[in-house]
């Protein structure tokens, strides 16, 4: 059997050969965006290649940055659970540790916000816009207070669920 031929740097992929996207996130932004662009919630500017906070551009381009879409859509890309007794008697002084946590990391990585602090039956739930600021926040939590910490990562969803219990 011949097959016909192939133009040079063709190579024949079998379909169970395919290549999958290890991450598909779908608010990360495509490509290039033209600069410079302003996000219209929050102010944030896109330059050089990501988002910043800088002033505003005259004619700047306008879009949402990635963490206001999710936000705007209320689709997190992280969860921190947060429970037990130790947490209940220092409530305050946890959260404030957490919204500590998030000005430090918003000043420079502009698409890193809380999205909700919310009371559930178990004990408290934050949500965020960014894995790694989930991640960050179960790491200070455990730094400061000890306790049991536990990271569960869906890598399909870009998703990643933080339990901290102390």
């Amino acid at each position: 059997m011949t097959y016909p031929s192939h133009p040079p740097g063709f190579h024949l992929v079998r379909r169970d050969q395919l290549l999958q996207e290890a991450v598909h996130d779908t608010y990360k932004t495509k490509g290039k965006l033209p600069e410079p662009t302003v996000c219209p919630d929050c102010g944030a500017v896109y330059h050089a290649g990501h988002w910043q906070w800088l002033d505003k551009p005259k004619d700047a381009h306008q879009t949402y940055c990635p963490a206001c879409h999710r936000v705007r859509d209320r689709f997190p890309a992280g969860y921190v659970s947060l429970s037990g007794d130790f947490f209940a008697q220092h409530e305050q002084e946890v959260l404030q540790q957490i919204r500590h946590h998030e000005a430090k990391e918003k000043a420079t990585h502009p698409l890193q916000r809380i999205m909700a602090i919310e009371k559930t039956q178990q004990g408290t739930l934050v949500t965020t816009t960014d894995i790694h600021l989930a991640r960050g926040i179960g790491d200070a939590l455990h730094h400061a207070y000890q306790g049991k910490l536990e990271f569960h990562y869906n890598p399909e969803q870009n998703l990643l669920r933080v339990n901290w219990k102390h």
